[in-house]
């Protein structure tokens, strides 16, 4: 090669550095000379699909009385948070301009307790959805964009009598959007974006003369911002053309996404029920389903320091309303279900680690795991909301019901009132010291501020230390874990409530529970055992108790516990990501919690306005069938005597099915 030929080539290699990412400096200086001087070093054109998150406010009117929704860190407004997920197609021309199409819904948050206020109805919205037109100007790898096009929404009106909703009626709104934002690579096939959207629906007349009540206009005007990110589909084109198996831009170590989304139908046929209270399983049978989608972002701030976001959407019920057994059957099943997906953001905590030096361990890429190394020996710090079981009660055969056994009385020590808001999270910190054959970790937290409420209070608080032991048996690796746990906080004495009841027995002891509420403390242990027995085979075993003398606050009406089984992978039958479980539980009651709920008392999820105690026995089995790597379908069964805690009444058989993916 002469040395012109050679200087255009290195010319033409140093140009392109400053464009493209290193690895793909070989790949320039490999083109002919002939070849053009670059119009642009990313090109937007493509699919994708990505989720948003943001916050939205606006009317409905005068006259509506609008449902205030969590705004958590923010004001409560008709929309309160908002979440959901877009798909679209652009196309970007060679004088940089970017035109498309997208099409999203975004749903709205639970109802802010606290601010509701008492009227005789109250009007809110339940998710929107668009499809717009994109247009914008590529600056490389930023893209501002104006966009507009089709709108519509299903608003709804609760009817409220005496603080109890009787009605519901809805109706879908059409109408028109308009908004703007930019848009921004990051790394990989991923873009981030910032937008603005202004949505006007029609006006809707409810008619509620049914109810005694006027007819209401309710004409919807919103403003979302919105925060996205988008997974974009196809290579990068460099120089007009396609560069094949190449990704937009370099990948990064320093963030990562995942995702999960988990559908789970339940039913169970008639059963014997001779008499039912308020929170009774129906005696005749039901079926319900709930459907989560979860993201995981992870991102790297500093040496050791790593943020976590969860935002979740979550629709459906549990079987009655997630009332009528202490070891409920769907793990998923919140005690706040809806008809319509909510949008929740349910993790976001700060994990510092602080490396003790020595022998180092791989971490692999996965959900609130960001890929690299770290110290065996190590301190670590977790700040923020997360669940009290995603650091304490580990266990690697029982744990997830999006993945393992689904009744809570297998997944968790049942006895463990561990501090909870209704979708099961808490905020509070988590401090850990590791080592190679044990660790130890010890937690506080918020605790809710009554019994089975949303609301989580610095006033009261709960604490949690966990001692950890790992082994081998015969070279299997197995654990044992000891956890202690104590709680304080507004809660009824179950005999203090009899107490009062016994002496004017015209006194309902509900009423005589809540009115006697006080700071009560309530505190525990439990005992969690795995054992790999050979490969692909292991058991758990968990022992739970609590004093069983106050209200429980949290998790289940549950005060001692006993649970146990095994995990079986399929590569004995040639299918290695297949899994079969099989396990049991018995859950019992403290003479106190007993006495409580035979007086016509009502617990967390379960009163049948009497009781013929008996422990509440669970057999569950399950096998979980793998699709392929990313979805794997469930069909389980579940067989439950004495349902809570109640001879007269069961037993009851429970069928599920499960679709679950992993992203």
């Amino acid at each position: 090669m002469n040395h012109r030929r050679l200087f255009s080539r290195l010319l033409l290699t140093t140009a392109s550095l400053s464009f493209v990412p290193f690895e793909q400096a070989a790949f320039a200086a490999d083109m002919p000379i002939k070849a053009a001087i670059p119009k642009a070093v990313y090109d937007w054109t493509g699919f994708y699909l990505g989720g948003h998150v943001g916050y939205g406010g606006g009317s409905f009117g005068p006259g509506t009385n609008p449902l205030p929704e969590q705004g958590v860190f923010l004001p409560h407004s008709i929309t309160g948070l908002t979440g959901g997920y877009q798909v679209g197609y652009v196309r970007q021309f060679p004088n940089h301009l970017v035109l498309g199409i997208e099409a999203d819904a975004t749903f709205t948050s639970p109802l802010d307790v606290p601010a509701l206020r008492p009227a005789p109805f109250n009007t809110t919205i339940d998710y929107t959805g668009t499809v717009r037109g994109r247009a914008g100007y590529a600056f490389g790898t930023w893209l501002p964009y104006l966009t507009g096009g089709l709108a519509w929404g299903h608003s709804h009106i609760d009817i409220n009598d005496a603080g109890s909703v009787v009605s519901t009626p809805g109706h879908t709104q059409t109408g028109w959007t308009a908004g703007a934002g930019v848009e921004f690579a990051i790394s990989g096939n991923w873009s981030a974006k910032l937008e603005y959207d202004y949505i006007e629906l029609s006006r809707r007349v409810y008619d509620l003369s049914g109810f005694g009540l006027p007819p209401v206009n309710v004409d919807p005007n919103i403003h979302l911002v919105k925060l996205g990110l988008n997974y974009r589909f196809g290579d990068t084109q460099l120089w007009g053309t396609s560069a094949s198996g190449k990704t937009a831009l370099p990948e990064s170590n320093d963030w990562n996404v995942h995702a999960q989304t988990t559908f789970i139908p339940t039913a169970y046929p008639a059963f014997r029920s001779p008499y039912a209270g308020a929170f009774s399983l129906p005696g005749s049978g039901q079926a319900r389903e709930t459907w989560t989608t979860t993201a995981f972002l992870g991102v790297r701030l500093w040496q050791g320091g790593e943020f976590y976001f969860d935002p979740e959407l979550a629709q459906g019920f549990g079987l009655n309303g997630t009332l009528g057994l202490a070891g409920f059957p769907n793990g998923e099943a919140q005690k706040a279900g809806a008809p319509f997906p909510k949008y929740r953001p349910e993790r976001y905590y700060l994990r510092q680690t602080f490396g003790l030096g020595g022998e180092q361990e791989d971490v692999a890429d996965a959900a609130h795991q960001l890929p690299g190394k770290r110290d065996i020996d190590r301190v670590t710090l977790i700040v923020g909301r997360f669940a009290v079981g995603d650091f304490f009660d580990g266990n690697s055969y029982a744990k997830d019901p999006r993945a393992d056994f689904m009744n809570w009385a297998m997944w968790s020590s049942a006895a463990y009132d561990f501090p909870a808001d209704l979708p099961g999270y808490t905020r509070g910190a988590v401090v850990e010291l590791n080592r190679k054959d044990w660790a130890v970790r010890a937690g506080v937290f918020e605790v809710p501020s009554a019994p089975n409420t949303d609301v989580l209070t610095f006033n009261t608080g709960g604490a949690a230390i966990e001692f950890e032991e790992r082994h081998k048996i015969f070279d299997q690796p197995g654990k044992l874990r000891l956890g202690i746990f104590a709680n304080r906080g507004n809660s009824g004495n179950y005999r203090q409530a009899l107490s009062i009841e016994a002496a004017d027995p015209m006194l309902d002891i509900n009423a005589v529970m809540a009115a006697i509420r006080h700071q009560n403390q309530k505190y525990g242990v439990y005992l969690n055992a795995e054992q790999q027995i050979a490969k692909d085979v292991g058991m758990f075993a968990r022992a739970s108790w609590n004093d069983g003398q106050n209200e429980i606050l949290s998790f289940s009406d549950i005060d001692r516990s006993l649970s146990g089984g095994f995990s079986i992978k399929g590569s004995y039958w040639g299918r290695s990501s297949d899994t079969i479980g099989v396990g049991g539980a018995i859950n019992g009651l403290s003479s106190a919690h007993r006495d409580f709920l035979a007086a016509g008392g009502l617990g967390l999820l379960i009163g049948d306005g009497r009781l013929n105690y008996r422990p509440e026995q669970i057999l569950e089995t399950y096998y979980a069938f793998a699709i392929d790597k990313n979805f794997t379908v469930t069909a389980d069964y579940q067989f439950i005597t004495n349902p809570a805690y109640n001879a007269d009444r069961g037993p009851v058989h429970i069928f599920s099915g499960r679709l679950h993916g992993e992203f």
